[in-house]
């Protein structure tokens, strides 16, 4: 596996930004980069970027799905839910669960035994 210096992954990260395009420079893997990125303690330059993070956000409170919202951005979908789920915009309102509690009680009653008649 090629080593890759530190100063010279983080120039590389400045020009290519991603791992995935640092590891095809170097024929190796995404995760590869990944993990040296991490021993050497530098940040991923497309985690913290507010301005993606926020258009992602409105798109998802106006409907988008998740998985269309992770294509849009070129992103994985468990990408796209974490900047959902960090900014808060991704967890279940109380009211629907409680609908769902309410359906599902209904449910339990109506399969109550009928009185048979001789």
């Amino acid at each position: 596996m090629p080593r890759i210096s530190k100063t010279e992954l983080i120039k590389l990260q400045k020009k290519l930004v991603t791992d995935a395009a640092i590891g095809e420079k170097f024929g190796i893997t995404r995760q590869a980069v990944h993990q040296m990125r991490k021993a050497y303690g530098i940040p991923s330059s497309i985690s913290d970027n507010p301005e993606r993070n926020s258009k992602i956000i409105a798109l998802y409170k106006k409907g988008t799905s998740g998985t269309a919202i992770a294509k849009k951005f070129g992103l994985s979908i468990s990408q796209a839910y974490r900047v959902i789920n960090d900014a808060g915009a991704g967890k279940n309102k109380p009211a629907q669960k409680a609908k769902a509690k309410k359906v599902a009680a209904k449910k339990k009653r109506s399969k109550q035994p009928l009185a048979v008649l001789f």
